[in-house]
């Protein structure tokens, strides 16, 4: 029987990025497999890089934190507030932070939470674990928490406690409180006085000696919960961005090494354990596959760079859709499962949209290159609680912003912020504080840490962003930028209102002068 090789799907040539790759009689020559291997690797590197950056990011944090002195259980506290000498993700100038890791290897840890706290708990893969304090179960009033990690099968409290599970070994809790009458002092002070970590004893607190005697487990001791060290972070020299080389796998393979194999999902896992990365196993890379995770991480990372500062409108990432704004927020397409945008709230409670069916990974690459911690309060859209961010990384003209350039940012009357808000400017290389002669390179309604900004006499507020405070400009409505930077800026709305909610309150766009 005579086949009609013309209609057989299998060329003979390959036309590939790498080349054409030959295969003869339908089979590959030694070389055309060779470099298909390499498509591979590099396809696998790069995806290793996209699926590992929640892991990585969350991992560079805490290796920051140790390297600075701060470690798990030790407590950063910023008593007066972070400013631009830390490496931190778009972090805020705007409140009192407070941060921890907290180790569950050994046995559940408890923890005592402070009142009126914005507070997430997240995994090590930036997975929410639950939100504390105003947002949370305890909705502000403070109280007990119990962390549980994955490979705990015993018994747990009964009551008195929020018990939530965690399927990584370490959570990390970030949390922040906010000013009183423009002074951090009472809310340190109600964080240093209350906050409290313990480990819990199978049959202690939460246990009853009822449950004992019925056979549900053991009757243990109550072990008081103690005030962990607090460490000063306000002026802390300390470098927690991921980095853009090779290395990364390397800060990839630690992160998985210290967790179990079962806290990745086996798909996201796949292209992570086929360039060598596997829990338990060492990772030993040789030159030809340093050299392909080199050209992958320079890929990826450029890719994600885009996706950040220059999201496609088809993504879905602008806050103010057809009206030409350069506002965006990459979580309010997918929320923060990256898959069911959040709910809207109704009249009769919520109106939940149509899950996705599939994981919105441009949003996801895009929110973890800017930002760290997870939590459905950091896009829910629900006023009068927490806080909510857009971001402007253009220009009116969709021009990236120029540290040389001298720009104006109106926001008019009737900010939709019942606490406050803030404008605070971040360096496009590391995504964290712009470094200028201004510590703080925010401006906003507090009056802390820089003056408050003025409005004008319709109510407007115009900040400018510049080199040089321009004549006449009062000093809280004006943040220096640097020559031969590039930046983005980030506005903050702490209790936002209803008019952010349902667009009817603007900002302009950041315009050039």
């Amino acid at each position: 029987m005579t086949i009609q090789t013309d209609t057989v799907h299998t060329p003979a040539v390959a036309a590939t990025e790498r080349g054409p790759l030959e295969f003869p009689l339908g089979a590959p020559t030694a070389e055309a497999a060779d470099r298909a291997y390499d498509i591979l690797d590099r396809e696998n590197a790069y995806r290793a890089y996209r699926n590992g950056y929640p892991a990585v990011s969350e991992w560079m944090l805490r290796k920051g934190l140790v390297e600075a002195g701060v470690h798990d259980g030790d407590v950063l506290i910023t008593r007066k507030l972070l400013d631009s000498r830390s490496l931190f993700l778009t972090a805020n100038a705007d409140t009192v932070y407070f941060m921890t890791y907290l180790d569950l290897t050994d046995g559940p840890v408890m923890m005592r939470a402070p009142e009126d706290v914005l507070t997430v708990v997240d995994d090590m893969w930036w997975r929410w674990v639950t939100d504390v304090g105003i947002p949370g179960p305890d909705r502000g009033a403070g109280g007990l928490y119990l962390f549980v990690g994955p490979d705990y099968d015993g018994p747990l409290p009964e009551g008195g406690c929020f018990v939530r599970r965690s399927r990584t070994h370490r959570v990390s809790v970030l949390g922040r409180a906010f000013l009183e009458d423009d002074d951090p002092a009472p809310a340190v002070e109600r964080i240093t006085s209350t906050l409290a970590f313990g480990r819990w004893q199978p049959g202690g607190f939460g246990f009853s000696i009822g449950a004992f005697l019925e056979g549900d487990g053991p009757l243990g001791a109550l072990q008081p919960l103690a005030s962990p060290r607090f460490v000063e972070g306000s002026g802390l020299v300390v470098d927690t961005i991921p980095p853009s080389d090779s290395s990364y796998f390397d800060l990839l393979n630690d992160a998985v090494q210290a967790e179990p194999a079962s806290a990745l999902d086996a798909e996201l896992a796949g292209p992570i354990a086929a360039i060598g990365i596997v829990h338990g196993s060492p990772f030993a890379p040789d030159d030809r596959m340093r050299e392909l995770l080199a050209e992958a991480v320079a890929r990826a990372d450029a890719v994600t760079r885009a996706v950040a500062f220059r999201p496609r409108a088809s993504e879905g990432f602008e806050y103010y859709p057809g009206t030409g704004l350069h506002w965006s927020n990459p979580l309010f397409a997918g929320g923060y499962s990256f898959q069911v945008p959040p709910p809207r709230i109704g009249p009769n409670g919520l109106v939940p949209f149509p899950d996705h069916g599939a994981k919105l990974t441009t949003a996801r690459s895009s929110f973890l290159y800017l930002a760290t911690g997870i939590t459905p309060a950091m896009c829910m859209n629900l006023p009068h609680v927490g806080s909510q961010y857009i971001l402007a990384t253009v220009d009116a003209a969709g021009d990236a912003l120029d540290g040389g350039a001298h720009y104006t940012l109106s926001l008019p009357a009737g900010i939709p912020a019942e606490k406050f808000w803030s404008v605070t400017l971040y360096d496009n290389r590391t995504r964290s504080m712009l470094v200028s002669d201004q510590l703080y390179p925010r401006a906003g309604s507090q009056a802390y840490p820089t003056p408050a900004a003025v409005p004008g006499p319709d109510g407007t507020t115009v900040l400018h962003l510049s080199p040089e405070r321009p004549d006449g400009v009062e000093p809280g409505n004006w943040v220096q930028t640097v020559p031969d930077e590039g930046f983005f800026a980030i506005l903050r709305f702490y209790s936002p209102a209803r008019a952010f909610f349902d667009r009817s309150w603007e900002p302009s766009d950041i315009t050039r002068v």
